[in-house]
């Protein structure tokens, strides 16, 4: 057993605390990966105040980067040393993944929601782990070698966490799904992490217009800086929609929902042009549902669900490392960095739109 540091949700809608655990040796396909930093995504979030029902008391996060420590002894391709990022987990048997769409493994839910993990105990009996295949709001974790992408040792760690879930959903929807050309428009709806990675996306591609749309000037300024053509700032009585159709009349080619409000999906769906396509990415609350009118969806429009930008990790993160690398993807714009001990704090300024992708640091907890 290894000590670790833990941030522990001991019941939903509480905080979360910093506690002593004990950490068991990674089986036969995991490694154990001291974790230098982690993001705190808006997932994290929604579990702690009860969606998914996640059992307590559990460790969560799943935006880690670290150094593998240990491996199990069916593990090739990673070893003691090696700089990681951390993703979701998939079972890599199934039709999908083994088709290339592991963000749609028919074990998604269970492996990445379910926190069946062992791994961790407290004083007071098991602590549940393995949430999102990793529990990284801890200073260890263990993570089977398939989630563990191992990247060049030439980019900082503190950097990289969000490549795992964010930025790979932001950037993976726009690159996988949706495939701008310089031709193309694009309305991305809200500018957070993921809005922003997709703008980013949207640039790589050269598509010849991105508009960025959200509630939060300073974000929209960024989004501009980034590379978006057009910001359209959405208010109280100034419809977002309405001034959409003032820049683009005969709509957009694609769209992506970053929010996840019903609202927000029925006008990007509103907002394209024949033939266009829409994405939306997770947020919703069960139950949700949004109303479309079906006459317009006759002329070729289409809406689609995505994953985790529908990527492989293994190639998809590794890609995105390298735009790092090459200063293309500027993860510093994004980030505010938070010690591992102001991890309520940092879910704070989160939610109140202070931070953008808190991330936080394992120092010396």
């Amino acid at each position: 057993m290894t000590k670790v540091i833990g941030a522990v949700l001991r019941e939903h809608g509480g905080e979360f605390g910093l506690e002593e655990l004990e950490l068991a040796k990674p089986d036969r396909d995991e490694v154990l990966v001291r974790v230098i930093a982690t993001g705190f995504c808006h997932t994290d979030e929604k579990v702690r105040q009860g969606a998914r029902n996640v059992p307590t008391p559990v460790v969560l996060g799943h935006e880690g980067a670290g150094i593998v420590e240990a491996t199990g002894d069916d593990v090739t391709g990673l070893q003691p040393s090696d700089h990681v990022v951390l993703t979701f987990a998939y079972c890599g048997e199934c039709a999908n993944c083994t088709g290339g769409h592991p963000a749609y493994c028919e074990q998604m839910d269970a492996l990445n929601f379910g926190a069946r993990g062992h791994a961790l105990t407290a004083g007071d009996g098991p602590v549940h782990s393995a949430f999102f295949g990793q529990s990284s709001f801890a200073s260890h974790a263990i993570v089977n070698a398939r989630s563990a992408v191992r990247v060049e040792q030439d980019v900082p760690l503190e950097l990289l966490g969000p490549l795992g879930c964010s930025i790979q959903t932001g950037t993976g929807t726009v690159l996988n799904v949706l495939r701008p050309t310089v031709d193309s428009t694009l309305a991305v709806w809200g500018a957070g992490a993921v809005g922003l990675s997709a703008v980013i996306a949207a640039a790589w591609t050269g598509c010849g217009t991105v508009v960025a749309i959200d509630i939060n000037p300073e974000r929209l300024e960024l989004a501009r800086e980034l590379g978006a053509t057009h910001t359209l700032e959405a208010a109280p009585g100034l419809s977002a929609l309405h001034q959409l159709h003032a820049v683009l009349p005969d709509g957009v080619s694609h769209a992506f929902d970053t929010t996840g409000h019903p609202d927000v999906l029925h006008d990007a769906v509103a907002g394209l042009a024949p033939r266009g396509t829409a994405a939306f990415v997770g947020g919703a609350r069960v139950g949700d549902e949004v109303s479309l009118e079906i006459n317009p969806l006759l002329a070729g429009r289409s809406l689609q669900g995505v994953v985790q930008g529908d990527s492989v990790p293994q190639e998809f993160i590794r890609l995105l490392v390298d735009r790092v690398r090459g200063g293309e993807l500027p993860l510093e714009k994004l980030i505010r960095r938070y010690p591992l001990a102001e991890i309520n704090v940092a879910a704070a300024d989160a939610a109140a739109g202070r931070a953008i992708k808190p991330v936080l640091t394992m120092g010396n907890n």
